[in-house]
């Protein structure tokens, strides 16, 4: 069984590429606020750690909500006016998320959150099959390589610019906070949380004229059925999604890479805490990770698929990801922090090689694949709620390695045989 594909499609599409690079810039930057944004709702809500982690929550939760909705969307519009559709629904996300968190009303804040990502949703269930296919298959890991880098490097500018224009001085903050009465703690806290209001506003403005200016993009509209057939022929015999158990066992995967994901990179900050690192030092714990991320998709990009395929380097990525988190656990402080942050490297191809791997072949169920991957996402929503529950009972180093050891050996199975089984 081979997967061709289409004479239609060129083989290298480097103004295509460029577009939707930009777009995965944009989504890693407001999708890596979230680690930021924990140490923010604590002290601007006044929430306690598994209040504070509903941000990622409801954040990650949108996707298993919205992605199925999303491909239905999507073979109305087309992938093209779906990735506008998106932009303009984050838009609205941003605006709704700056005016609640201004006026301090934490569900609201969260209510905008949600927005965010379900318009990321919309946004990710067509960029991913959409660059996927945008040349042969065999090659896609190395695309969404390159896809990565765009969101990483936004992902690492991300916890410097909140930190910087709203989040600066909050060890500080904190103390004084702690110190005042009941009405100078409220206006202190008060004029915390405004700080937020005009970058998000601005983000909602930039999100919105990048939206139109995906409408009138030169993006070719690319059909899914035509580029990704399972047969040589083009035409595929089978009659539904369920019978690809590939896809369904990619999901999965996406499932609990994603989890580990938003652990080393969200829950970083968190994590540092347990060390009683200080507050000014744990908020760009993120970048850290976001770092090592980025040097693992430049090795991706360039090992894959020249020198070994997307499959065995998603092997090796899970055997570093046990390692780094055994380091974790055997060690303290910021030895054990920097292991975390490590995870990025093993992390970073994950992605890449997961969404090709579990789409291929698809042919007219593409799209309806692609939202399954989404809606595995949503398990940045739940790995790290169990973790940020767990620590109040147990050791949070050795919950930490409970959750993620599962994580890196499920990975490795789908690495080395779940990607083929049906196919």
């Amino acid at each position: 069984m081979s997967t061709v594909s289409s004479p239609a499609v060129p083989r290298t599409n480097y103004g295509a590429i460029a577009i939707v690079g930009a777009l995965f810039f944009i989504f890693g930057f407001v999708t890596w606020l979230n680690g930021p944004l924990i140490q923010f709702a604590k002290l601007a809500f006044n929430v306690s750690d598994s209040l504070a982690f509903l941000i990622p929550f409801a954040f990650y939760i949108s996707y298993f909500c919205l992605a199925l909705p999303s491909s239905s969307i999507l073979r109305k519009t087309g992938m093209k006016k779906g990735m506008a559709i998106g932009l303009f629904a984050m838009a609205v996300g941003a605006v709704v998320f700056g005016q609640y968190t201004t006026g301090r009303v934490y569900a609201g804040a969260v209510t905008g959150v949600f927005i965010i990502g379900a318009g990321l949703a919309i946004l990710q269930t067509a960029s991913n099959p959409y660059i996927s296919i945008l040349g042969p298959i065999e090659g896609a890991a190395q695309r969404i390589a390159v896809m990565g880098i765009c969101n990483k490097l936004a992902g690492m500018l991300a916890p410097i610019v909140i930190g910087a224009v709203v989040m600066h001085g909050m060890g500080d903050l904190a103390a004084q906070v702690d110190a005042a009465d009941a009405a100078t703690k409220e206006q202190l806290l008060n004029e915390f949380a405004a700080r937020i209001h005009d970058p998000y506003m601005l983000m909602a403005g930039l999100l919105a004229l990048l939206a139109v200016g995906i409408l009138f993009s030169p993006l070719p509209e690319l059909r899914a059925e035509d580029v990704n057939a399972e047969s040589s022929s083009g035409i595929s015999k089978k009659t539904s999604i369920t019978q690809y158990p590939h896809v369904w066992l990619g999901a999965l995967c996406i499932f609990v890479y994603v989890g580990a994901e938003v652990m080393a990179g969200d829950a970083i900050g968190t994590y540092g805490a347990g060390f009683d690192l200080p507050l000014d030092q744990t908020k760009f714990f993120t970048s850290f990770t976001l770092g090592a991320m980025l040097v693992g998709y430049l090795v991706g990009l360039v090992l894959i698929p020249r020198f070994i395929s997307q499959e065995r380097w998603l092997a090796i990525s899970a055997i570093l990801g046990v390692a780094f988190t055994v380091g974790a656990f055997v060690t303290h402080g910021m030895t054990s922090v920097a292991f975390v942050a490590a995870l990025g490297f093993a992390n970073a191809m994950m992605w890449p090689a997961i969404f090709p791997l579990a789409i291929q072949g698809l042919g007219r169920f593409t799209e309806q694949g692609s939202a399954l991957l989404i809606m595995g996402i949503s398990g940045g929503a739940i790995i790290p709620q169990l973790f940020v529950h767990l620590k109040e009972t147990m050791n949070f180093q050795l919950v930490f390695l409970l959750l993620m050891v599962p994580c890196y050996l499920y990975i490795l199975f789908f690495a080395t045989r779940g990607h083929n089984i049906g196919r």
